[in-house]
């Protein structure tokens, strides 16, 4: 049950406050090492298949939109998501592509983008791979002497691998064989490393084991592959049992065979084809691959590879050729000695017909007349066309045109080997075979339609035999509407479905030489005019505007056709309000001159032509914008109970003047898994200022659960735009991560100040035996606050850090009878021979007497960073200071880290470290109450 009381008190306005965006990354996710690098990169280490988590943090007010980028490692990269758009970016089983620099960009319109990146470096490594080559010199007495072996191991990894090389159980370095050398080629440094066995020894047949090692980053084991060498290691050769080519009908199923003739150790036999892939149906068994029911796009090379990482791989390739015939076209040629198109008596008359043949060699023509074989004779001349010139075609020559030649001649294509159907064309030769005439119908052009209607273009097409028609565009270069540049037709329609905007233009319809004619195309243009509504902007636009004000809305004509007639008409609901028409303008405009209650509502703009209308729309409202809840108050959280906490709850109003004014604020709460919203009105008094910081407590607040907080302005039009936001329960923590340093100020009254620093970039040139090595969580990369004891500081001179104020809320009006308990804690680093003194001070408000420090420590305390914890009991809002004091010399840098606040005792302390004190100097002094360190 949610127990929540929403405390009564009115709004309470606060100073003016914008803020550009500020933002930095942190890590959750399964991180090897995270380390800034110079030029302030930082460097995510991460192993493959490990889950990256990247958090954005940022600030600003309003709110700033964040968004995740990446830039590839690589130009042949592409980041599959290339824009993540919330705050953390979570990679599962990341891989090594998914490396690379990867930005975190906040904006909210104030000042320039906040952008941030870290470099995410993937760790892997691959099994390694020997590789084997020898050279062979002069022949000798005895067969080892006749080779030099090089023995050559890669493995794929990040960082660079790192190999070894060993013989049996006996690790080999250069120099200890004067038989064996080692190197790396200079262009492949880092990459590889090579084994060379000169003069091949009866010692040097053995078993070779290469190591390939990372040096264990990211928990990265090492890699091993082992060779053995005999006498008897050779590269792979092979043969294939099948003929080159193989000739074959589709349908068939075919299989090759490759077979192994030689190598040690035993080669791998793999298929490879021309395309790139093997068929989806191919079958691979040992060095046999079928291929059943093999079609003509499965026809071409395939090869079989042999590979044992000796020598080079053994490739023996078979071309299949499936036998096709296809497209069959005739075209015919008039006397080409006369100009002229027609055929005459008396005259020349050739006949051509051509077909696609796979094997083209296999191609063999007949000729027809009446059904009838002929044989070429003086008149009638059969010819097949050179192949290298015009392949697959054949003619017939007929001399001296007589009535007797009229006839249907067929021309016959078959293949030699069978299986496959003929193809016959038919063309018939008489007095009514003539050439081919085009004309546009009457009323077919210009054709003027509207957009999504389905068109057809005609072109009448006469003449014997009737061509195939070609479409294309007349008026550009331009594809046609199905994407290819011309479109065959047999009727001389081109038909259009769906016709668009962009379809307008000019179409020219040409006969092709194929089944027609070989003569000058004929050819003919359509003009096709497609109309459409205009479009306009805006589509849609919401106006907010208070009560006795004016609305001005502007609709305007972007494009149209036809655009010469063009009206408007103005309405709010269903009523007319204004109409008229178009003149010189594009745009049309109306006022509401003093906008009232009957006012508000959905005005539209409707501008019409012959094919439609295009509609803008206003939503005219007094709706208020949306608050903008200000996420970076500084520890908003107040700890005064055991059970309860409350929450200081901040927000400024979007655009406050556009609309009337905000009298009140609805405001919701409920638990986060919960169903039930509470509610109460926050009343406003006066006018709330764009900018201006508003603030509300919430009290009775259940430990330590989370809460959805739902907050709504209201004005005389009625309640507003909402936003909601979650608040949780936290404790104060400070890493001193970012710059603003959780809101320590250095006092002013001190000797010198505390500085930020990381271990990747402080110097160590001058003191290096004293300061952290890294932060309180071991990277050199976090950052923490130190004193700088060198130079000019001298002994006794003291650093003051100050919290920022801690509220401590009464929970009765009177004042605090029982002051509430806190825990403050910090890890403290102290390690040098010259280590002053580390004070933690309560100072509580309106307190004029200082007192003395709640927690005392001074000395060496090793080089490890320890914590301490004290408890304090403050009856009115307090600060936290942290004091170190110079020691006697240079050696003496005292930093701190993760100071944390939590409400009640201290209690559950883990046990005291047993780690040796490894430092020197004076032993420890330290004054505690309620207190305890441990290391």
């Amino acid at each position: 049950m949610l127990v929540c009381l929403l405390s009564a008190t009115p709004l309470t306005l606060l100073k003016l406050i914008t803020s550009p965006p500020t933002v930095r990354i942190v890590h959750s996710g399964h991180a090897c090492n995270v380390e800034e690098e110079r030029h302030t990169e930082r460097v995510y280490t991460i192993r493959e298949g490990e889950t990256l988590e990247l958090t954005c943090l940022v600030t600003g007010h309003p709110r700033p939109q964040i968004r995740w980028t990446k830039t590839a490692g690589s130009v042949s990269d592409r980041f599959q998501d290339s824009s993540v758009f919330n705050e953390t970016l979570h990679i599962s089983k990341i891989q090594r592509h998914q490396g690379g620099r990867y930005y975190c960009k906040a904006e909210n319109g104030l000042g320039s983008p906040a952008i941030k990146s870290i470099r995410v470096d993937v760790y892997y490594l691959d099994d390694p791979l020997v590789t084997v080559h020898q050279s062979v010199g002069e022949a000798k007495e005895q067969f080892y002497y006749e080779r030099t072996v090089f023995l050559r191991c890669v493995a794929n990894s990040n960082p660079p691998v790192r190999y070894s090389w060993h013989r049996g159980r006996d690790v080999l370095s250069q120099g200890s064989d004067k038989g064996v050398e080692i190197y790396e080629p200079f262009f492949t440094q880092g990459e590889t490393k090579i084994l060379k066995l000169k003069n091949l020894r009866p010692q040097d047949y053995a078993n070779y084991s290469c190591i390939a090692s990372v040096r264990n980053v990211c928990g990265i084991s090492d890699r091993n592959i082992v060779f053995k060498l005999t006498n008897k290691t050779a590269s792979p050769s092979i043969k294939l049992l099948v003929e080159d080519p193989i000739v074959v009908n589709p349908g068939q199923t075919v299989s090759l065979v490759c077979i192994t003739t030689g190598g040690e150790p035993n080669p791998t036999l793999s298929w490879v084809s021309s395309s790139d892939s093997l068929p989806e149906k191919s079958v691979v068994k040992g060095g046999t691959l079928t291929l059943p029911a093999i079609t003509s796009d499965e026809a071409g090379v395939y090869s079989c590879v042999a590979s044992n990482n000796v020598g080079n791989p053994a490739k023996k390739s078979t071309t299949i050729v499936v036998r096709a015939l296809k497209k069959g076209r005739f075209w015919i040629t008039p006397d080409p000695y006369h100009n002229d198109d027609n055929i005459q008596i008396g005259r020349e008359v050739k006949i051509s017909c051509q077909v696609e043949a796979t094997p083209p060699e296999e191609l063999t023509f007949g000729w027809l007349k009446n059904g009838r074989a002929m044989r070429s004779s003086e008149r009638m001349v059969i010819t097949q066309t050179d192949p290298d010139i015009s392949p697959g075609t054949t003619n017939l020559d007929i001399i001296d045109l007589k009535f007797t030649d009229f006839g249907t001649y067929t021309c016959v294509a078959a293949l030699k080997g069978g299986g496959i159907p003929e193809i016959s064309i038919d063309v018939n030769i008489s007095s009514t075979t003539v050439p081919p005439n085009l004309t546009v119908p009457r009323g077919k052009s210009p054709l003027v339609v509207r957009e999504g209607d389905t068109v057809e273009l005609e072109c009448l097409v006469s003449g014997k035999p009737k061509p195939i028609i070609l479409w294309s565009r007349a008026d550009k270069e331009a594809p046609m509407p199905d994407g290819s540049l011309q479109a065959e037709s047999y009727d001389g329609v081109l038909r259009i479905v769906n016709v668009s905007r962009e379809m307008t233009g000019s179409y020219r319809c040409q006969t092709s030489q194929f089944n027609g004619f070989n003569v000058k195309p004929r050819e003919a243009v359509v003009e096709l005019i497609v109309q459409y509504p205009p479009s306009v902007e805006p589509v849609l636009l919401e106006m907010r505007q208070g009560l006795g004000r004016p609305v001005a809305m502007n609709c305007r004509v972007l494009r149209a056709h036809p655009s010469r007639v063009l009206r408007y008409e103005w309405r709010l609901g269903n009523r007319l309000l204004h109409a008229g028409h178009f003149d010189q303008s594009d745009e049309t405009e109306y006022t509401v001159k003093s906008l009232n209650r009957e006012g508000w509502g959905e005005y539209t703009c409707d501008v019409i032509n012959e094919a439609g209308a295009g509609r803008c729309t206003f939503l005219v409202t007094g709706k208020a914008y949306p608050p903008e809840f200000y996420y970076d108050t500084y520890s908003p959280l107040w700890q005064n109970r055991p059970t309860v906490y409350g929450f200081k709850l901040q927000w400024t109003q979007m655009n406050p003047n556009a609309v009337d004014r905000i009298v009140a604020y609805r405001l919701g709460i409920r638990q986060t898994g919960l169903q039930r919203w509470w509610e109460q009105e926050i009343p406003v008094d006066g006018t709330i200022t764009k900018g201006e910081l508003n603030t509300h407590n919430l009290t009775e607040l259940i430990k330590p659960a989370a809460y959805e907080v739902r907050l709504t302005p209201i004005t005389r039009f009625g309640e507003g735009d909402s936003t909601i936001r979650i608040i949780t329960y936290s404790e104060f923590h400070c890493s001193f991560e970012e710059e603003p340093i959780c809101m320590f100020t250095q006092d002013k009254n001190d000797d010198f100040d505390w500085t930020r620093h990381s271990a990747a970039t402080r110097d160590t040139k001058y003191t290096p035996n004293t300061g952290p090595s890294d932060d309180r969580s071991g990277s050199k990369q976090g950052f923490y606050m130190y004193i700088e004891t060198s130079r000019p500081r001298k002994e006794g001179e003291v650093a003051r850090l100050v919290s920022p104020f801690f509220n401590v809320v009464p929970k009765n009006p009177y004042g605090i009878t029982n002051p509430p308990a806190y825990c403050f804690g910090f890890f403290f680093h102290m390690y040098g021979k010259h280590i002053g003194t580390l004070n933690a001070f309560l100072r509580q408000k309106g307190q004029t007497a200082a007192e003395g420090p709640a927690w005392s420590l001074n000395g060496n305390q090793g080089d490890r960073w320890k914590q301490a914890k004290v408890s304090i009991h403050p009856t009115a809002s307090f600060q936290v200071v942290l004091e170190g004091i110079r020691g006697p010399g240079i050696e003496g840098d005292i930093a701190i880290d993760d100071v944390t606040l939590e409400e009640g005792e201290c209690r559950d302390l883990p046990p005291i470290s047993k780690h040796k004190n490894t430092g020197g100097g004076a032993g420890p002094r330290s004054v505690l109450k309620s207190v305890r360190i441990w290391g």
